[in-house]
């Protein structure tokens, strides 16, 4: 969320910039409601799948790309099937970020980070995860890269500058590490797709999670995004951002960001189960009919800045990890929270997972989700969703979602009090499978409701 100093510095960079002499500096885009555009939609693959997002710096003791890719019989077990690898380009050196330094300032864009490994590391990680049935998404960074990054001497005019033509990092923001770029540049477009084109053609990924997809213009995405598409139709594109106009053409899924923090709210007590409604009701209004959002209860970012989900959600981080999965959308796992990871992971410097050797019990609740998300429609991506009333909406959220003849219907208990309600549909009549018991239950159209604080039920139809 932008912060009221970085408003005040957008602000005073608006009433001066006609002083200024060289690039622009580029304004943050603002959505536009676009529910009457049509969006370009998800590759099927995407539509059944579960994005898993790894840090590769901080999933094992040793920091490398091999450790990943010997660690794909566990994923493929949890029933993952999209892999988010972080940038995994050299890191800039000038004005790094602690010891190791941000991820996010490319110091090249053509090149594999050698900290993590090698080339032959990344095509043999590849490989091996689509040979599993898996697709690999790199982390692209299209907004700012390094100080010390070539492009800055073989192409300063791909910069924006500031009043004393300097290069600068991206507005109002702390990224002291890192310069912007200027996408009114010519070339800069070129320079930019044969980029996402090199990690395409020469390695076999199969799309891209858009690192700050607010600060590129939509036109500049949409051409983008088509010059990948042109050679891999289904190529996916993840935006951080969560602007309904980047649908139409360019993005296939964007950020769930209001949701994220509606859940937050609902968990602190802040606000009523309602709140979710409020937000999925600001998507109907503004996307384009069948767009999809990513739903997520942490990231890299939520965990390394604004705490992990305990922090977040204390005990209501179990039934928010159902809700990903039940909601209309494209569900997300942070490496770690299948093991209930309690810890904020550092960004700058090694900061290790430690895993268990044994199961734990998150694994098994987020293998049950990955699998229905996989094999039953009626939780894909654009299947059928509806809030059903209850007697006590406050506490209650009670979803359904249908599609090829199939229904399944979760009700969660989204506060830390006990509660009881009913809820009435003729929908209900018939014989329900609970999908974590296994118990067959026989409901006609009243259902009562008595779950204890941050429980859940999640049943299908027989």
């Amino acid at each position: 969320m932008i912060s009221l100093k970085s408003l005040r510095c957008l602000a005073t960079a608006i009433l001066i910039a006609p002083l200024f002499t060289l690039a622009a500096i580029p304004e943050r885009e603002k959505s536009i409601p676009s529910a009457h555009e049509r969006a370009i939609g998800q590759p099927d693959w995407v539509r059944r799948g579960t994005i898993y997002e790894i840090n590769v710096r901080q999933y094992s003791a040793a920091g490398k790309l091999t450790a990943v890719t010997a660690d794909l019989p566990r994923l493929e077990a949890l029933g993952v099937d999209i892999l988010w690898l972080m940038p995994i380009h050299p890191i800039g050196e000038l004005h790094r970020k602690g010891p190791l330094g941000s991820y996010y300032a490319a110091k090249d864009y053509f090149a594999v980070n050698p900290e993590f490994g090698t080339d032959a590391d990344l095509r043999a990680l590849i490989d091996a995860a689509h040979a599993r049935g898996m697709r690999v998404i790199l982390d692209w960074v299209g907004n700012h890269v390094s100080p010390d990054n070539p492009l800055v001497q073989t192409h300063p005019e791909f910069f924006a500058r500031d009043h004393a033509g300097k290069l600068m990092p991206p507005l109002g923001t702390d990224w002291t590490d890192v310069v912007q770029f200027d996408f009114s540049a010519p070339g800069l477009l070129d320079y930019q797709a044969s980029a996402l084109l090199h990690w395409v053609q020469k390695f076999g990924i199969d799309g891209f999670r858009c690192d700050v997809a607010w600060g590129l213009p939509t036109p500049f995405w949409d051409e983008l995004t088509a010059r990948v598409r042109a050679v891999k139709p289904d190529a996916f594109f993840l935006a951080e951002a969560e602007l309904p106009q980047e649908q139409i053409r360019g993005f296939n899924t964007s950020y769930g960001f209001d949701l994220h923090h509606a859940m937050n709210s609902i968990a602190q007590g802040k606000k009523s189960a309602s709140a979710i409604d409020e937000a999925l009701a600001k998507i109907r209004a503004t996307f384009p009919a069948g767009s999809s959002l990513m739903i997520f209860t942490s990231s890299h970012d939520e965990n390394s800045w604004a705490g992990t989900e305990f922090e977040r959600m204390g005990m209501g981080y179990a039934p928010f990890a159902v809700l990903t999965f039940l909601l209309d959308g494209v569900p997300m796992i942070y490496n770690g929270q299948e093991i209930g990871l309690d810890r904020r992971l550092e960004f700058f410097t090694r900061d290790p997972i430690v895993w268990p050797k044994e199961t734990h019990p998150t694994s098994q609740l987020y293998h049950l989700l990955t699998r229905l998300r996989r094999t039953n429609p009626a939780l894909h991506t654009g299947a059928s969703m509806r809030r059903l009333d209850t007697t006590d909406n406050a506490t209650f959220y009670a979803v359904l979602r249908e599609a090829a003849g199939k229904k399944i219907v979760g009700f969660l208990n989204l506060t830390a009090k006990d509660a009881k309600a009913d809820v009435f549909d003729p929908t209900f009549a018939g014989k329900w499978r609970d999908a974590f018991t296994g118990e067959i239950v026989t409901f006609d159209a009243r259902v009562p409701l008595d779950l204890k604080a941050w429980r859940f039920r999640v049943l299908l139809s027989e």
